[in-house]
Formats: structure tokens, sequence, C-alpha cells
């Protein structure tokens, strides 16, 4: 049983705490200006593990500057390492030092990141093509889809709805860009230190995959992940040696047998003992054999790079949503490259219906109205904390 002192505390860990919503969205800002500055960085020839370095960088400077005077430590810092995905690669591309891969001229480039402040998680991912003017042809309509998907969920993720109805959702609109829902990705609740929660959206419901119904509540947080193949949505691991990002499983021990396995274990235990890392940042010798011993045993979670067929392109948008109790506010996002995508989602009465709702609960009784009319907040409203220009580099 927990004493009341630690029920209180469970309690005030979440959106009930003033303390735990500025530290969700302090987290947010620094993880939407490393977005940005990671997305500048974005150019043809620049190699991607140099450019996934400075995100990570930049979210360990801009976490490290905070909370430096408080008497009880705190955790912060990378909570998601950088990936920068290119085409018809799925997600958690964060190449070692080693690699030489580049970007090149019209790619489509898919950032992940997450930053954390005493384990308070905001994630996001942002898809952005690599070159001047609109994104015209299957890009547009995979990016675009990811973006109407994306909004699509926002509006269905709140106290009351149910989490198929959110899977559901987002394959209509899929379809409707004539694109699929890349299977196999989870939108995970997140709670403090626990970038994997156990509340789930299924992106594809299908007979191998099954989630427990569950139903959204006031003061939880979702990273809600969306990514959009114009291929068939099953992704294939093509190389287990391009995999780099791990998490401890904290309820797994097992005794390594390999010398180098109990060093990188050890290691891995004291400076990342609860959120996803990627190998580029351990002693990248006797990482490599370390590392299959621990996964073997369950001791790490790997975060396979995967792919979709060459030629096909996937989009990714992923952001953070807290359900506070006058609706909900996400906090993590990035404004889009101008799109002209093939498809239109004008005549689709579902899908118009879906994004005509509103992201703020209507208080019951008198108080002061917000500016805005009836049925406002139609679109999702621009955050802050990001620049306004438009993401181009």
């Amino acid at each position: 049983m927990m004493s009341d002192d630690e029920a209180k505390e469970e309690k005030e860990l979440d959106l009930t705490s003033s303390d735990v919503v500025n530290k969700y969205k302090s987290a947010a800002e620094i993880v939407n200006k490393a977005l940005q500055l990671v997305l500048s960085e974005c150019k043809p020839k620049a190699k991607i593990v140099d450019v996934c370095e400075k995100g990570d960088a930049f979210i360990r400077e801009q976490t490290g500057s905070m909370y430096k005077n408080t008497k009880k430590k705190i955790e912060r810092g990378v909570a998601f390492p950088t990936c920068i995905s290119i085409n018809n690669t799925v997600c958690h591309f964060s190449p070692l030092a080693s690699d030489e891969t580049v970007m090149e001229e019209n790619d489509i480039v898919k950032i992940d990141m997450g930053c954390h402040i005493d384990g308070f998680i905001a994630v996001v991912a942002h898809t952005h093509a690599l070159q001047e003017g609109p994104v015209t042809g299957r890009a547009a309509d995979a990016i675009a889809a990811a973006n109407t998907a994306a909004e699509v969920a926002l509006r269905l993720v709140r106290p009351g709805r149910k989490n198929k109805d959110v899977t559901e959702a987002i394959q209509k609109v899929a379809a409707a860009y004539d694109c699929k829902i890349v299977e196999g990705v989870l939108s995970h609740q997140l709670k403090q230190f626990v970038i994997d929660g156990n509340k789930v959206i299924l992106s594809v419901s299908n007979p191998e995959t099954r989630v427990d119904d569950a139903e959204f509540e006031e003061n939880e947080v979702y990273a809600v992940d969306i990514v959009i193949s114009t291929g068939d949505g099953k992704p294939k691991l093509l190389d287990e040696r391009q995999t780099t990002i791990y998490k401890r499983a904290v309820d797994k021990n097992y005794h390594l047998k390999m010398k180098s396995s109990r060093f990188i274990f050890s290691e891995i235990s004291q400076k990342f003992p609860i959120m996803p890392f990627t190998a580029r940042v351990l002693e990248e010798k006797r990482a490599r054999l370390g590392l299959v011993e621990c996964v073997n045993h369950d001791l790490l979670q790997p975060y396979p790079v995967l792919h979709e067929k060459p030629g096909d392109l996937v989009a990714h948008i992923k952001f953070t949503v807290l359900l506070m109790p006058n609706g909900s506010d996400r906090i993590t996002s990035h404004p889009l490259q101008e799109l002209h995508p093939t498809k239109s989602i004008q005549d689709d009465p579902e899908i118009k219906a879906w994004l005509a709702l509103g992201t703020k609960t209507k208080k019951k009784g008198g108080g002061k109205k917000k500016k805005g009319k009836k049925g406002e907040a139609t679109e999702a409203e621009p955050m802050e904390t990001t620049d306004p220009a438009n993401g181009a580099s």
C-alpha cells in the first residue's frame, strides 16, 4: 500500500500540478527550437550524423542550463535521440560517427527527437522535402496525409473518446490521399520517466496486433505518432547493424557472460537508466559486441531502422498533447512547407467533420469567453514557441 504522502505525491505528478505542466512546456519549447535548428542544417550534402549530433547537443545545452541551483538533482536532457530518416527509411536512423550518409536535393527528410525535464517528456517529429518551392506529387500526398491525420488525431485524442476511434480515423485519412498508415507504429501515453506508457493508440488494427481498448482521460499526456507511406505500409528490417537506438528494459535482469557486455551495460545503467539513447554516445569499439548480448537477453529494447521499398516515400508527424481541463494543448509542432497534393479531402464529409471539431472544452455556466466565436479553434492554434517562418532552409 502507498502511504498518504506517496499517494499525494503520485497525484501531484500529473497535469493538475502547474509545476508538471511547466516542465512539459519547457521541454516542448526546447525540442521545438531544436527541431528548428536541425531543419536549418538539413541541406544537400549535409552528413546525417553531424546534424543528429547538433540536435542532441542543443537539447543537452538548453536543458543543462535549467534547474541548476535546486537542492534536489533534477534529471533532464535528451528523451529520444535525434533521428533523420530519408525517403523510404521509416524511422530511427541516427547513425554512428563513422557513417558517411548524406542528404541529397529532393530527399524527403523525417526528423524525430525528444527532450525531458525531470522525466516530463516532449517529443516531436516533422517531415520536410529538401527542395525550393512547393512540394508536389506523391511526396506532397504523403506529407499532407500525415499532417491531416495528425490534425484529426488531435481532435479525437480527448477525454471520453476511445483509442480505436483514432486508429480508424487516421486510416481513413491516409486512404483519402491514396496512402497507407505504416503498421507497427504505436502512439503512447507519456508519464514521468515513461516514454512508452501502457495506454496506446494502434496505427493499424490487424489480427496480429491487439491492444487493450482504452479511453482518454483528463490530465493525461500523449505522444501522437503518425507515419504514412506511399507504399504498402509494411516496413522491413534490412540490416540490424543500422540499429543504434536502445532503451534499458527496466524489469529485466540477466547475468551477462561477456566482459564487453558487462562493461557496456554498466555504462548504460549509469548514464541512460531510463530514456532511449544512441550507441554513438558509448565507447564505440566495445559497444557493438556488448549490445548484441544485451539485446539477446532482453536487457535492452532496440529501436530498429525499418524501410519501405525503394521508391516509396514515408512521412512522419509526431506531437505531444496535454489533455488539460480546458481542452487539448498540442505543445510540439513545426509549420509545414507549402504542399500541392494530387488528392483533395475537400469533398470528404467525414474528414471535414473531424477537422471542424474544436480542441477546446466548452465550460458549462458563466465565465469570461476567450476570444473567438463559437466553434473556434477549428484550426490547430499555432504555437508561440515555434518560429512562424516556414522552416524552409
